[in-house]
């Protein structure tokens, strides 16, 4: 019977460290990649949005996490008002003429793992 409790009691450890091992290494892959956005990525809107927002699949890191809109000469058009709460971000904008914008977003997650990427959308005439 003791012999029985013994090979229990390895399984169930092994079990045990395997469950664990597999959490560590989820927890250490977590990004924050982008999930969503307002205006949809490469999507053509009819009327200027008075902001952009994008959601992640992870909370960010407010101070280190960056949202910015430029139109197709590269200029900054956003207000400079990025505010993050939890898994989104969003910046306002001012009234858009129609045209092709860019809007670029760099994401620390609160796990410290930086994400960036950007995408277009256009305001139609």
């Amino acid at each position: 019977m003791t012999y029985f409790r013994a090979a229990l009691a390895a399984r169930f450890s092994r079990l045990v460290l395997g469950a664990l091992i597999a959490l560590v290494a989820q927890a250490a892959d977590a990004h924050a990649f982008l999930d969503h956005a307002s205006p949809r990525v490469g999507d053509t809107v009819h009327g200027a949005p008075a902001e952009v927002k994008v959601w992640f699949t992870e909370d960010l890191e407010p101070a280190f996490s960056t949202l910015r809109v430029l139109d197709k000469d590269g200029k900054q058009v956003d207000r400079n008002d990025k505010q993050v709460e939890a898994a989104v971000m969003h910046v306002s904008l001012p009234q858009l003429a129609p045209g092709t914008y860019r809007v670029q977003w760099r994401a620390l997650s609160v796990d410290t793992h930086v994400t960036e990427g950007d995408f277009n959308f256009t305001v139609a005439p």
